[in-house]
Formats: C-alpha cells, structure tokens, sequence
C-alpha cells in the first residue's frame, strides 16, 4: 500500500497484493482474508529531524519525502514497519544483535562450509537496548519474522511458511525462553547449508571467487519492528 498525490488535501491511497497474496487469492477457495496490515516509513529520511530541529525537520520531511508507490515484492516492500506504543515517553528502540559458532571477526557474517562440521551453524539473535536499563514491554518480540534464499540455507527442523517465486523462504518463529537483562527476548537458528553442486558454484558464486556463494538473511521482531540483516558465506 503506498500514499499517492499528497502535494493536495486528498489523501489518494494505492493498494496491491504481493505476489504471495495473489497466490492465495487465486486460490478461490474461500481461504483468504486480509485480517490486518502494517505501515511503513521507509521513505523517511530521519536526519532532516537532527538537522533542521522537530519543527522544521518534520516540515520538510512532509513537504519534500518522495512517496514509494505500492510493491508486489513482499521482499523489497515494507523493510521499515512501523510500531504504535502506548509509552509517551519512550525515547530509545531495541535492536538486534548477532552471536554465532562460526562468526567472523567484524561480527556480521556468518562462515559456512558446503559439507563437514562447517555446514551447520547455531546462529543467536538477541533483545538490546543501549542508555536504558529495560526494553519497553510492548516491544519485547514474542515472534521473530525469518527470511533466507530457500535454494542454499535452511532451518533444520522447521518448515517454510511461504517460498516466494524468488526462491526466498519465510519462517515464522516463537521467541526462546528466558529472558534477557533487560527484559528482551532471543531466537536461536539452527542454520544448515543445503546439497550446493559445483555449477550452482559457478552460476551464484561472488564475482571475485566463484568458490564462495554469499546468502543474505533477515530476522524481523514481530512487536518492536527492529530488523537485523547478516551474511552467510559458504565456500566450495
């Protein structure tokens, strides 16, 4: 869904379904049903806010932000969800943060093998919050949205949701138990590289070394919106 012609009073609104709603609807067997939406700000260019001050940063952020236009790709549509919380005085958000058997050392990507000890990896994401002492209860993530490319990782032991016509596999996954100190939660993700041949190799390596194919996944707090985006490198 994306705000068209906002330069007037009218408010014009354009609605698409994703590819994967398009899917369900051609169903036609009486199962699918819109039971709710998100918004987005993706468009939002924060900095305007420190630059300008709130007054004349929230100005220029309505007179002069670009306006997306709806997408059917589920994957490039909403990266930025927005999130209502009854707190009026809430001033900072959790993120995400990455810890892993097979980290490297700039602590953002994930080191996997093709075969042998390397090719599963125990991948943890948890709750943090920087100058507060406790996450907000309203944004402590009981369910984390999952993405990954479906044709080189998986989740050993669960099952995709959806797979999209792009070959992206979506898990939808309840929180570990526990807590963190500050009240967070966590999810642990038992990564495992899937039968990889050599020509897939040659097609989806990188560029610069054709040994090494570099997958993309993503992990979204369903209450706090906070997205976490890391790679795994699997070499040959």
């Amino acid at each position: 869904m994306g705000y068209l012609d906002h330069s007037t009073n009218n408010i014009i609104v354009d609605a698409v379904l994703t590819d994967i709603g398009r899917e369900f609807l051609a169903r036609n067997d009486g199962s699918f049903s819109i039971v709710k939406f998100a918004l987005g700000d993706d468009e939002v260019d924060y900095t305007m806010i420190r630059k300008f001050g709130r007054t004349v940063g929230k100005e220029k952020i309505e007179k002069n932000t670009p306006v997306f236009e709806a997408q059917t790709n589920a994957n490039l549509a909403l990266k930025f969800r927005s999130v209502s919380v009854s707190n009026p005085n809430l001033v900072r958000m959790p993120r995400v943060t990455l810890t892993s058997d097979g980290l490297d050392s700039t602590g953002t990507l994930v080191v996997m093998t093709r075969t042998g000890s390397g090719s599963s990896r125990s991948v943890t994401l948890t709750q943090t919050i920087t100058g507060e002492s406790l996450i907000d209860p309203e944004l402590r993530d009981q369910a984390y949205l999952v993405k990954m490319v479906n044709q080189f990782v998986s989740l050993t032991g669960f099952t995709p949701d959806t797979i999209d016509k792009d070959g992206v596999a979506t898990y939808i996954l309840l929180r570990a138990s526990g807590e963190t100190a500050a009240g967070g939660s966590s999810i642990v993700l038992p990564l495992a590289v899937r039968s990889i041949t050599d020509t897939q190799f040659t097609v989806y390596g990188n560029s610069s070394n054709k040994s090494i194919i570099t997958a993309i996944i993503s992990v979204t707090g369903l209450q706090s919106g906070a997205t976490k985006e890391f790679e795994v490198q699997i070499s040959q």
